[in-house]
């Protein structure tokens, strides 16, 4: 792994933990849509999942709704861990190189789901039988993008939880999806020795994004922030998938 490479790492996951300490969540969508540009995404997650799987378990016990949010969603949690296992091929098999438009064309429409900002809402009696739908196919997008955001993220605001609940169960349900996905990549041998040096310095960045981030939020509009976040992931996401086509066109 060249000087340039790790450069471009620690950079990619300084801006991801800021992101993350800013709005609360964005690390693995942003490392991975960024990561995307210079690697397959197996390689990229490869990299991702150490300083996935920490500030997860970081997220998943700061707050004191644990048990209760296990209780609640553990349907849409196991769906997620079963989606993953059984679409564990995606990423190396013959359908990975299509991987990369897959994560451009998720990044669209995630930012213009959240701009749209649209009023969903789940009965409480449907909870559990939703939620272990959209958790097996979020786990198999998961499982071949790295990305977990679609369709996920609706069917979490339309929970309707606290702010500080959605982001224990944010936690909770990332810890899961990176645990899963690093059993997935083990068992592929892509979790080596050569992934150690990345890992450590995007674990580095990570916490010192996420730092800077936090010490910032309280000077920056959260919701200007985020808005133009999601704009940046949608001309991120037009060039990954263009280019990725593109390239698959081209060989």
């Amino acid at each position: 792994m060249t000087h340039t490479l790790l450069i471009f790492i620690a950079a990619v996951f300084l801006l991801a933990g800021f992101v993350k300490g800013v709005i609360g969540l964005g690390l693995p969508t942003v490392s991975m849509a960024l990561l995307a540009v210079a690697m397959p995404p197996a390689h990229a997650l490869a990299i991702v999942i150490v300083p996935g799987i920490l500030t997860n378990i970081w997220q998943t016990f700061a707050g004191p709704y644990f048990l209760g949010i296990v209780r609640r969603l553990w349907p849409l949690l196991l769906g997620l861990a079963v989606g993953i296992r059984l679409n564990a091929d995606m990423m190396t098999g013959p359908y990975a190189r299509y991987g990369t438009v897959l994560i451009g064309v998720l990044l669209v429409i995630y930012a213009i789901v959240s701009l749209r900002k649209f009023a969903i809402t789940v009965r409480p009696r449907d909870e559990k039988w939703i939620g272990g739908v959209i958790g097996l196919i979020t786990g198999v997008i998961s499982a071949a993008t790295g990305v977990q955001v679609i369709p996920s993220m609706p069917f979490f605001q339309a929970l309707g939880m606290k702010k500080d609940e959605l982001i224990q169960a944010l936690g909770i349900f990332f810890t899961v999806a990176t645990l899963t996905q690093a059993f997935n990549l083990t068992a592929a041998g892509l979790l080596t020795e050569s992934t150690a040096l990345p890992g450590v310095v995007a674990l580095a960045c990570s916490f010192t994004g996420m730092a800077i981030g936090q010490s910032v939020r309280t000077r920056l509009e959260p919701e200007a922030f985020r808005h133009w976040f999601l704009i940046s992931m949608i001309v991120l996401g037009i060039y990954l998938a263009g280019a990725a086509t593109y390239e698959i066109f081209a060989a």
